[in-house]
């Protein structure tokens, strides 16, 4: 399916008003604060955000799997629907391939069809969490930190593998993410688990071309219970610093025990130069990964607040690789996402409303509350003109989701699919 842009243009026409009686309000309001709209709307712009290709079929847990119609059963249908996505949002300009799932078969084809979408291919992302039909040894007891050389050359292998499929395609980033842990004590002894691993990652640290970065992800529990190797952003960090500096820790934000200090680790991270990514998404108790800015809104924008003072503030650390590492299970996938697009955007637009010198002002005075106000102004302005603006000159619609049922997407692409088409991956 591909949306026309007359067909936006169309839709834009009944919100156009609307849109142009709250932007005007908004524009006097932040004018009287000194606030450089334009350069909000430019940076809201060029905010993108990638989409992995497991989140645009129906998630689920391991309890069972509800499949949503019409889902995209190869590479180039995921490619479409990420376009989809772009077309309407126009933050969605990448993708995140996950291996062996999402091996092209004709990589001229593919290069052609992501340039025609406007899109990009963002980090690769290996898979060693689960055994595949023709491997020789299985990852049930670990992967990069088998005790058996056989199975982490195995998995090494297979990092260098994607390594490959994604420089083919302009990648420069992998994402390693390890399910390597132990589900009872003693099962594990935990520092030659841990050596193994940085050996492994080393391995192919040193096997990248110079020009790629490595991020190094990490969980603090499931799918074992009881230890993980890389549980928390300290491990990462370590053995990001134990393989070179083009290693970085990537940080999601489901990864973590209730109430971490997420924004806290993000800073430390930055100012020394290692965060190389950032998953977003949404959750109640654990790794839920729930459409972003549903449950936590004040903690995302806390998050991000942190993350454009780091962006203007910390010129060794790259700029990071946003991705939204979303599991739907009953929402359709593409509504879930274009609402996570716009919660994403929505906090980084309220973080580049933080005035922050007039913060730091106040955090010399020690005025707490000043503090306080200061950020929960920013938090509680309404920038949706601001959104709706920047997607409006980006050729977007005012209203995505919206947009999205009015042009029946979702059942044209049952019609073009099928009704029990399955998505290929998690």
């Amino acid at each position: 399916m591909e949306i026309k842009e007359q067909h936006i243009a169309e839709v834009n026409k009944g919100h156009l008003d609307g849109h142009r009686s709250h932007f005007d309000f908004l524009t006097a309001h932040l004018a009287k604060q000194g606030k450089d709209v334009n350069a909000i709307i430019d940076r809201l712009l060029e905010f993108q955000v990638a989409i992995p290709s497991w989140a645009l079929g129906a998630g689920g847990t391991r309890f069972g799997r509800f499949g949503f119609q019409g889902e995209p059963s190869n590479l180039e249908q995921k490619m479409d629907d990420v376009g989809l996505l772009h077309q309407l949002t126009r933050t969605a300009g990448a993708i995140s391939l996950h291996i062996p799932w999402d091996v092209p078969r004709d990589y001229n084809a593919i290069k052609e069809r992501a340039q025609a979408k406007g899109i990009v291919f963002d980090a690769v992302n290996s898979n060693t969490f689960q055994d595949q039909a023709d491997a020789a040894h299985s990852y049930k007891f670990g992967s990069l930190c088998h005790l058996d050389k056989a199975v982490r050359e195995q998995a090494i292998a297979h990092n260098l593998e994607v390594i490959k499929i994604g420089d083919k395609l302009g990648s420069k980033s992998l994402t390693v993410w390890l399910a390597d842990g132990s589900s009872f004590p003693g099962q594990h002894n935990f520092q030659t688990a841990l050596q193994h691993t940085e050996d492994s990652l080393k391995t192919i640290y040193g096997q990248m071309p110079g020009d790629w970065k490595l991020f190094i992800e990490y969980k603090p529990y499931e799918p074992n219970f009881y230890s993980t190797v890389i549980q928390d952003w300290g491990t990462s960090f370590m053995l990001a610093n134990a393989c070179g500096e083009r290693a970085y820790t990537l940080v999601d934000l489901g990864h973590h025990l209730p109430n971490t200090n997420i924004e806290q680790i993000v800073s430390t991270l930055m100012l020394k130069g290692k965060l190389g990514g950032f998953h977003f998404n949404d959750s109640k108790y654990g790794d839920d990964d729930l459409t972003v800015g549903s449950v936590k809104p004040y903690a995302l924008f806390l998050i991000f607040n942190a993350l454009v003072y780091g962006m203007r503030h910390n010129a060794q650390n790259p700029y990071p690789a946003w991705m939204i590492d979303a599991s739907h299970n009953i929402k359709d996938p593409l509504e879930d996402l274009i609402q996570s697009l716009e919660a994403i955007q929505e906090a980084y637009a309220k973080s580049l409303l933080v005035d922050q010198k007039l913060l730091e002002q106040a955090q010399a005075a020690h005025d707490v509350a000043g503090c306080q106000e200061i950020l929960q102004n920013a938090s509680r302005t309404d920038v949706r003109p601001l959104l709706e603006k920047a997607r409006l000159n980006g050729g977007g619609a005012i209203k995505p989701l919206e947009a999205y049922r009015n042009l029946n997407v979702r059942t044209q692409l049952i019609k073009e699919r099928g009704a029990h088409s399955v998505a290929s991956g998690l």
